[in-house]
């Protein structure tokens, strides 16, 4: 498997790639330049010759003898030229040019030589002396130390280009080995909140977009924290509430259900008594029967409603109402719900009943309202959803001041295990409005 590259490793790769192609892109233009610039000296210079030649045989146009060339003493100082008089009898005289560096390191390589040389052609100008010989003046170009210019700006091009990636290099390691040290220090704080670690906050940094993550990954930390402890005593507080539970059912079956059966037991070895009223013992077993069946029906409706189950989610919300409005004669239980509602999934069913629920214990216990209101309803836009609003209007509260009650984070938790959203509004004097909605295939 490949290892995936470093943030500095593909940085300094990227620089390399950019530092090359500038190296080649500067080099196919610097030696295209020096290739033009050459060409044009060269032309500049054969021309100067033709001008010189030119003005310098014009009074004289015939020569006295082959062996007088005191006209071409001007030509020996030009440059870029081989310059050679070629005698009739084929004997070249040079003037100028063919003239290598006296140290041949200063030499350009060849392969810069073959780049930037053009095939120029050799100017033949003709010349009578005065005795009819034919002298041929042959103007060759010779532009070796004008490529030996351009090699040496080629090379402080390239040198200078060098030094720029250097410095490039030296100027990014400058500024990533400190944004490296604030990712690492980052990187380490992520790896703390990984192993659940949320008490060491992430220094403030100098670098902007650095401190904004740090800010966002601190405020993350708290909220972590503060949701751990509100789940840990959620679930201190639900194991307590189970522990309760089972004393209490423990309790009642002793209390209700021990004594009714020793009851009946006794009935039962007195009925065999000759002198025993089986008719008022009879009577008395079926009073307790009937008591111990309304004590097991209690018992199961707390634990789970039965009529959940039987008839469905609308129907078990009908029957809360009415249980609680005969218990609470001053309280206007209204609800509204869609026969839809009972095709829920059974564990939808169960958690929305116990969020009623819960909702109307905490109107009952703290708002002193005088109504409350039940709205649940499928909606199929833009996604199939459940929506529940229990409103009441009661006295209401600062949700700040009780937003961390187990009643709240016990509803907040059921709803997001069911993939949902909640929100509880609430102002002093205004009552409550719990809304949520939860996803339904």
């Amino acid at each position: 498997m490949r290892l995936p590259m470093s943030l500095r490793q593909q940085i300094i790769f990227r620089i390399l790639i950019s530092s090359l192609c500038m190296l080649i892109l500067g080099g196919a233009i610097a030696i295209w330049q020096a290739r033009q610039s050459i060409a044009k000296e060269v032309d500049a210079s054969i021309h100067l010759v033709m001008q010189l030649i030119t003005l310098g045989i014009s009074d004289t146009p015939v020569f006295q003898e082959v062996n007088d060339l005191s006209h071409f003493s001007a030509l020996q100082q030009t440059r870029h030229l081989s310059i050679q008089l070629q005698k009739p009898n084929g004997q070249l005289i040079q003037f100028a040019g063919d003239k290598l560096p006296s140290n041949p390191k200063e030499l350009p390589p060849l392969w810069f030589i073959h780049l930037v040389q053009s095939d120029y052609p050799i100017v033949k100008h003709e010349i009578k002396t005065k005795k009819g010989d034919l002298l041929t003046l042959l103007i060759q170009a010779q532009p070796l130390d004008e490529i030996t210019e351009a090699w040496q700006e080629s090379v402080e091009f390239f040198v200078s280009i060098l030094l720029l990636t250097i410095l490039t290099f030296v100027a990014v390691n400058m500024v990533f080995r400190k944004s490296f040290t604030c990712i690492g220090i980052i990187v380490d704080a992520l790896a703390e909140i990984e192993s659940g670690q949320y008490q060491q906050p992430i220094p403030t940094f100098t670098i902007a977009e650095f401190d904004k993550i740090a800010t966002a990954v601190n405020h993350m930390m708290l909220e972590l924290d503060k949701t751990r402890q509100e789940n840990r005593a959620l679930t201190q507080h639900t194991l307590a509430i189970q522990e309760d539970e089972r004393q209490r059912l423990s309790q009642e079956l002793h209390d209700e259900l021990g004594q009714s059966l020793t009851a009946i037991k006794v009935m039962a070895v007195t009925v065999a008594h000759p002198k025993a009223d089986i008719n008022k013992i009879s009577i008395s077993i079926t009073s307790i029967c009937n008591h111990l069946m309304i004590v097991v029906r209690s018992m199961m409706q707390q634990l789970h409603p039965l009529v959940l189950t039987e008839l469905g989610l609308k129907a078990t919300l009908e029957d809360l109402a009415h249980h609680w409005s005969e218990r609470n004669p001053e309280l206007a239980v209204i609800i509204s719900c869609h026969d839809e509602v009972d095709y829920l999934d059974k564990s939808i069913a169960i958690q929305v009943f116990r969020i009623i629920q819960e909702c109307l214990t905490n109107v009952i216990r703290h708002s002193e309202a005088q109504q409350v209101t039940i709205n649940l309803e499928l909606q199929e836009h833009p996604k199939s959803m459940l929506f529940l609003k229990v409103q009441d209007n009661g006295q209401g509260c600062n949700l700040s001041l009780i937003s961390h009650g187990f009643g709240f984070l016990g509803m907040k938790e059921r709803v997001k295990s069911l993939n949902g959203d909640i929100t509880i509004q609430s102002k002093i004097g205004e009552g409550m409005k719990l809304s949520a909605w939860i996803p339904v295939s």
